[in-house]
């Protein structure tokens, strides 16, 4: 069920280190695609937070459900995080893929390189900050997580760029430095 290979819309991984923007670019994307590019749907086991919305920002799953989801090989990737599985349905993907439009998939570092194993034909971008220092400043002028939850954001931000930067996966990098620009090249990709 997984395989998108003989699909005629284009399968576009977008990632980056929290605090680079990506959300805000790729949902300027899709709002400018004019129906072109749709957003991939991650299933989760957590509970939704306020303001959520099943099947909008996430589909809320049990982890009894996850699992024979995973079993069944239903996924393009998946990952647990902390406790909580996170993943990409295939089904969906593949069914906005077979109408011709371009899916974005907005997922970590680590899930666009399983994507990568198992969709060789998909296009990866980096959403990167102008610098580490930048990125460094972003995440702690959030002023919303105590010291050692934020080392570990750092960290973890440092290390997906390295990995990406290395993997030889992501080879389009996208500096969201100027939002606009980052919007504008970003789309010119998926429409591409």
């Amino acid at each position: 069920m997984t395989n998108t290979a003989n699909q005629s819309g284009k399968l576009l991984v977008v990632s980056g280190p929290s605090g680079v923007g990506k959300s805000t670019v790729d949902r300027e994307v899709i709002a400018r695609s004019e129906g072109r590019v749709v957003y991939s749907v991650s299933a989760t086991t957590r509970q939704p937070r306020e303001g959520e919305i099943d099947g909008r920002d996430y589909h809320f799953v049990g982890r009894e459900a996850f699992e024979a989801m995973i079993e069944a090989g239903e996924l393009l990737e998946h990952a647990d995080v902390f406790g909580n599985y996170y993943g990409t349905p295939a089904g969906p993907v593949n069914q906005a893929r077979a109408e011709g439009k371009t899916v974005l998939l907005e997922i970590d570092i680590q899930g666009g390189l399983a994507v990568a194993d198992k969709c060789p034909g998909a296009t990866f971008v980096l959403i990167a900050p102008p610098s580490k220092e930048e990125l460094d400043a972003r995440l702690t002028g959030r002023g919303t997580e105590d010291q050692e939850t934020l080392q570990r954001r750092l960290s973890k931000a440092h290390w997906e760029l390295d990995t990406a930067r290395t993997s030889g996966v992501y080879t389009i990098e996208i500096i969201n430095d100027v939002l606009e620009d980052a919007i504008g090249a970003l789309l010119e990709v998926a429409l591409t």
